[in-house]
């Protein structure tokens, strides 16, 4: 653990407007966003409130520079070289105080990519991976008190705060990749299907649109909980193809935004998700490509398709039939004397595994059903190799009490807003 007592100092701030190496600066203002005068080449896998600031130790640029590497402080992207503190080897969450001002906090572990080959003399950039060596990654931080950092500035570390969700927003974080490419997947199937969807896809962010089926299904923004600095670039989507859009997002991105659902995410590393018995009569099985009637054949007593406005088409079958075949979604039915009564699908993507909604017939409710097509998505999110499972559900609704009861734990709340184009009031 970090100890309260432990002190560094700032050896070079440094800014660039995109790319590597960044360039030194005297002084720089740091807000919840980032260091002032700084930018990124890829803005939709770099910055926002979660990676506003990056770190890296001195004491890792010398081991490199002694293995011949000509690596330079700022050369690897770092907003903050400094002195005195192996940031990569203290606990997600572990504060750090920074000249008279400044209060960070350790995000997470920066990923290496093809930018930095500059920065190797055999050009593997892998060298600063925190899976292959540990002491010697740079670090995101979040920004806890806004100010001024200096060259020169004395560092305290501090350890987590009691209240610290930091470890939370690290399982945020995977979460919502894997939401974003499963519904990338629906609406890359839906476009398949031959309906007019339009979307498109860039790092974390990831927006659809389409005038054919309307409602938060096919007309969304994923992303923007890492990245709310996007959200211009997001309403512009919107405003051009002329749809409603929903938006996920932890904060209101304008004082009246009308709130369209809000939901709980839920948690659990894998293993440690509950069983639950398969209720008498039923069998649960994963369908096989061909077999997607099965799966929409289970009727929700609703009119209306989920995730479409009232009105709309049913693209279910058509995605569905099409998801049925793809190998990161895996389909389960549950069946009740050979007829469908429920549903329910995982997607798999980095070892993590995400439930999507599960859905049980009217007549079937309260026997166990819902329970028991959890249970059996966590057992195949553990076949193919994953060690977290998540999913969200309505706050108090059955979904959510059925998924407390099997161990996993609400880590975060989603809240989804209605944009309606050419309102942006950013």
């Amino acid at each position: 653990m970090a100890h309260q007592h432990q002190h560094g100092r700032v050896v070079q701030v440094s800014v660039s407007a995109g790319g590597v190496p960044k360039l030194p600066v005297e002084r720089a203002w740091v807000g919840r966003l980032g260091v002032e005068g700084d930018a990124h080449r890829e803005a939709t896998v770099h910055g926002g409130p979660h990676r506003a600031v990056c770190l890296f130790a001195m004491e890792a640029i010398e081991r490199l520079q002694s293995e011949g590497h000509p690596i330079e402080p700022g050369g690897a992207g770092e907003n903050l070289t400094t002195s005195g503190i192996e940031w990569s080897l203290l606990p997600i969450g572990t504060r750090a105080r920074i000249g008279q001002e400044l209060e960070i906090e350790l995000a997470s572990s920066t990923t290496p990519c093809a930018t930095q080959k500059g920065n190797f003399s055999d050009g593997r950039f892998s060298r600063i991976s925190i899976d292959q060596h540990p002491s010697d990654s740079r670090m995101y931080a979040r920004v806890l008190r806004e100010g001024e950092v200096r060259m020169g500035d004395p560092i305290t570390v501090l350890p987590p705060a009691p209240d610290s969700r930091a470890l939370d927003w690290l399982l945020l974080g995977r979460l919502d990749r894997a939401e974003t490419k499963s519904s990338v997947a629906a609406w890359q199937a839906a476009a398949e299907a031959g309906y007019e969807v339009e979307f498109e896809v860039d790092g974390e962010l990831a927006m659809c649109a389409s005038r054919d089926i309307p409602g938060p299904a096919f007309n969304h923004a994923s992303g923007l909980t890492r990245l709310p600095n996007m959200l211009a670039r997001v309403t512009e989507f919107f405003d051009t193809h002329g749809t409603t859009g929903y938006l996920g997002m932890d904060e209101a991105p304008w004082p009246d935004a009308k709130v369209s659902l809000v939901l709980d995410i839920f948690a659990a590393p894998a293993e440690e998700v509950a069983d639950a018995p398969t209720p008498e009569g039923v069998v649960i099985r994963r369908i096989e490509p061909g077999e997607s009637a099965a799966y929409t054949a289970v009727r929700s007593g609703n009119p209306t398709a989920g995730g479409v406005s009232a009105g709309g088409p049913n693209p279910w079958p058509d995605v569905y039939e099409r998801l049925a075949r793809a190998n990161s979604r895996m389909l389960f039915v549950a069946e009740l004397d050979g007829s469908p009564v429920g549903n329910g699908s995982l997607h798999v993507s980095s070892h993590t595994g995400w439930l999507r909604g599960t859905l049980v017939a009217p007549e079937a409710r309260g026997r166990g059903i819902q329970r028991a097509l959890i249970a059996a998505r966590v057992r195949a999110a553990i076949d193919a190799r994953c060690d977290l499972v998540g999913a969200s559900a309505e706050p108090h609704e059955v979904s959510a009490r059925n998924l407390e009861r099997m161990g996993m734990r609400r880590i975060g709340t989603r809240t989804i807003y209605e944009y309606v184009p050419g309102t942006a009031k950013q």
